[in-house]
């Protein structure tokens, strides 16, 4: 009996150590496409679908531009989560382990695994900095030569679970 349980319980332990997360997506290109295959070689997001990528191997999150330069957050399945905020010409920076996200033209935060933490629902929101972030729910855009900057008269703080503190 003992001699059947030693190979059945090496046998488990060897299917349960093996990693779930072998699959992801690697970036292939021409000279003027990119699209995205999986590891067995199929195709998850066709050539062409996407004019640039941030990222060469996806595995649970990356960012892409669509054609009208707008950034999109995608899963290792390809699937299109939210709108990444560009700034400075590329995706928004982490910062405090966030970064900022759109979704129906309002802005929250999410995680390096594409998880939304903070719900888009503000019209302005600064990126986080030692656990709080200044938001408004209306703002304007102000302009200044190739600049621009938000102004409102309602800023409040958020911590990193999207409550309303007094800092």
């Amino acid at each position: 009996m003992k001699k059947l349980l030693l190979p059945l319980f090496i046998s488990t332990l060897l299917i349960s150590c093996q990693s779930t997360k072998s699959d992801y997506l690697i970036k292939i290109e021409d000279d003027t496409h990119l699209g995205f295959v999986n590891t067995a070689g199929d195709t998850i997001v066709a050539m062409g679908k996407y004019p640039y990528s941030f990222s060469d191997t996806i595995r649970d999150f990356g960012v892409v531009a669509t054609e009208s330069g707008q950034l999109r957050g995608i899963d290792g399945k390809g699937n299109e989560l939210f709108e990444v905020f560009m700034y400075d010409n590329g995706p928004d920076y982490l910062a405090d382990g966030l970064f900022r996200v759109i979704k129906n033209g309002k802005m929250g935060y999410a995680n390096t695994n594409g998880k939304i933490i903070i719900e888009p629902r503000f019209a302005c929101a600064y990126p986080f900095k030692e656990g709080f972030a200044k938001v408004s729910d209306n703002c304007t855009i102000e302009k200044d030569g190739e600049y621009s900057r938000w102004i409102s008269e309602d800023w409040y703080w958020i911590n990193k679970q999207g409550e309303r503190v007094e800092k």
